[in-house]
């Protein structure tokens, strides 16, 4: 048996193991975060939460969510998307996790906003110009200023509701939530409580489609 020979079967092998490490380290993650989120279905959503859809709507998405993730851009609309092919039946809701460096402040812009009743217009002017001020996930807080105008936001008051200690208590609230159900990254969703056994958006619109089916 020749040295390249040798070579290609040690190499095959290698990368069999990492292959079924990997799977084996996925799926424990995984477990824990299915055990996680049933053991803690009581803090998905907290009072501060913002909302979009009828209350009474039976299939509930919560989205722990960064403004400065790219990929959080990318799921906006398909979960909008969503929520339009079935009318009054989904709702959603949006946990701050600011994993970024720098886009913790963004947070707490987006958490005084809602008590002007103007997170959701804010969240998609920041999502709109997210290039600008968030480009190759370097987030720059102090750009964010330029393309909110629009929004119809009481500036001064925004400021002042930023600097409150009981903004930062919510984006810590949010954070702690967050460890508690082992969300590492953006964005997380859990749809009645169901975290996704992948991610993608295929796979959300599968939870999501069961659980429209259990529920009407």
């Amino acid at each position: 048996m020749n040295q390249k020979y040798i070579f290609g079967i040690a190499a095959a092998l290698m990368v069999a193991v990492f292959a079924t490490a990997t799977l084996v380290h996925d799926s424990d993650k995984s477990a824990r975060r299915d055990e996680a989120a049933d053991q803690n279905r009581s803090i998905l959503v907290r009072e501060h939460s913002p909302t979009l859809g009828e209350a009474e709507a039976r299939v509930h998405i919560v989205e722990f969510l960064d403004p400065a993730c790219e990929t959080c851009r990318d799921f906006y609309p398909y979960v909008k998307q969503l929520m339009a092919a079935a009318p009054g039946r989904i709702r959603v809701s949006v946990r701050y996790a600011p994993f970024h460096d720098g886009s913790e402040q963004v947070v707490k812009l987006l958490a005084a906003a809602k008590l002007q009743g103007k997170f959701w217009e804010t969240l998609e002017a920041l999502f709109a110009a997210q290039p600008n001020w968030a480009s190759h996930h370097n987030p720059q807080p102090d750009m964010v200023w330029n393309f909110i105008n629009g929004v119809g936001l009481d500036i001064a008051r925004l400021k002042a509701d930023m600097a409150n200690p009981a903004i930062d208590a919510i984006v810590r609230q949010d954070l702690a939530d967050a460890r508690t159900l082992n969300v590492t990254k953006t964005p997380e969703f859990f749809v009645n409580g169901r975290p996704m056994p992948s991610f993608g958006y295929e796979q959300l619109r599968q939870l999501v489609a069961e659980e429209l089916e259990r529920q009407y």
